[in-house]
């Protein structure tokens, strides 16, 4: 249907509404309405939205798609009021939004659209929304299911998940890759044999365990990149309001990989460190660990007032070094900080990245001497992994599913194990 058609010369009943301030604005938006509703859908505008949805037509609407701009925020009052209205009607309410300031875009989110989608609209995006809204409500979460966050209000869920931290004290150390790529190993649950390390038969058939991704570096994160997702408003709403946060604004704020991970990726735009406070943190940690077993987290390399939070919180805190000068002094002066503020540093479980090969025996003395000067532990040395790791990464796929023979994925894969296998045994000695 065109843009100018009125709703009384539809056919058939009417399901859906564009509304928008201009008759002839947002014409990708209209484009896109035509070829997903075909001719069930109509056009207003703000003021005629609000007569509309007290009229018998609009019982059969099932969403609306508020289209706004920057000139719109002078009337954020109207645009409040029609997602107002039609939330009590029961109608969904998907918001399009262009060249509009965070803090307009948050009000409106806050009066309760479903779903948020930037103009011009990325392809298929309109499309992906609306089916997302047309889902129904998901049912009480079986502990025995498959399923991801299927928990509805605002109580925080029956888990008690391990923290496990990746910090990179370098640029480019890695702790992106080891974070996602750890996520992935675990969420594959126990190795089928059942022969090492003495467990028991029953632990290996137990189902994969829920992993839940988190990217706190509000600046530069690129756990969405690596995973091939795409960045939300939704993220951004989360974080500038924790205190609202209930199951349900957590796990909309949540995106699936492959049906084994939810990620909690970066806010759309690069955003200051300090939007977030430590109870803030506090929450989402508190939330993601009551609905998941393993809660990954990569850290910003900057260090922060929340980064305590974060490590008291954490089981295992990795920090990420390589054998250069820098990784060594960033070490030192980390080590210096946590002392200093009495803050746990033995959680710090140090990773060193492309280290050496086995048959280097000068590297190997060199990261001998380099744990010496420092005074710290290499518990783990993590082999090169080469172009494949990096290429693995700019097209969105995890070692395992890309590169499964690279080596530093058979070293991830053996860590990954080694946590389930402590898990596994924890939860054994409690039954």
């Amino acid at each position: 249907m065109s843009a100018s058609a009125t709703l009384q010369a539809d056919p058939s009943p009417i399901v859906a509404c564009t509304i928008r301030r201009e008759p002839d604005g947002f014409e990708l938006l209209i484009e896109d309405m035509e070829t997903v509703m075909g001719d069930k859908w109509g056009d207003l505008g703000f003021a005629e939205a609000l007569m509309f949805f007290n009229q018998p037509e609009a019982e059969t609407l099932e969403f609306i798609a508020m289209a706004i701009d920057a000139e719109d925020e002078e009337n954020l009052v109207l645009l409040g009021e029609v997602i107002t209205q039609a939330r009590a009607q029961g109608i969904k309410v998907i918001l399009i939004a262009e060249d509009v300031s965070p803090a307009a875009l948050h009000q409106l989110l806050r009066k309760g659209a479903d779903e948020f989608v930037p103009y011009p609209l990325p392809e298929n995006e309109l499309a992906a929304a609306i089916s997302r809204i047309q889902q129904p409500d998901p049912e009480p979460e079986n502990e025995h299911d498959g399923h991801i966050m299927t928990r509805t209000g605002g109580g925080k869920g029956d888990r008690n998940g391990a923290v496990l931290v990746c910090h990179g004290l370098s640029g480019g150390s890695g702790a992106t890759t080891l974070a996602v790529n750890i996520a992935y190993e675990l969420s594959a649950g126990p190795a089928k044999t059942g022969k090492k390390r003495g467990r028991k038969k029953k632990a290996t058939d137990a189902p994969p365990p829920k992993v839940c991704l988190l990217d706190l570096d509000l600046q530069y994160g690129s756990v969405g990149t690596y995973l091939d997702l795409p960045r939300r408003e939704a993220v951004y709403e989360l974080l500038s309001d924790t205190e609202a946060m209930d199951a349900d604004v957590f796990r909309q704020a949540l995106l699936g990989f492959e049906d084994r991970i939810s990620v909690l990726t970066a806010p759309t735009e690069m955003l200051p460190l300090d939007l977030i406070t430590q109870d803030d943190v506090q929450r989402i940690i508190d939330m993601a660990r009551s609905h998941f077993d393993f809660v990954i987290i990569d850290m910003p390399k900057t260090i922060v007032q929340w980064t305590e939070t974060v490590l008291n919180e954490a089981q295992v805190y990795f920090a990420l070094i390589e054998m250069d000068m820098r990784s060594a002094q960033n070490t030192q002066r980390l080590k210096r900080a946590l002392q200093a503020e009495e803050l746990p540093v033995e959680k710090l479980r140090y990773v060193l990245n492309r280290a050496p090969k086995f048959t280097d025996l000068s590297g190997r003395q060199r990261v001998k001497r380099l744990a010496e000067t420092l005074d710290i532990a290499i518990e783990l040395q993590f082999p090169d992994g080469g172009r494949q790791v990096t290429q693995g990464a700019d097209h969105g796929v995890p070692l395992g599913a890309a590169i499964p023979k690279n080596p530093l994925r058979r070293e991830i894969q053996k860590l990954a194990q080694s946590l389930l296998d402590l898990d596994y045994a924890a939860a054994e000695a409690e039954a």
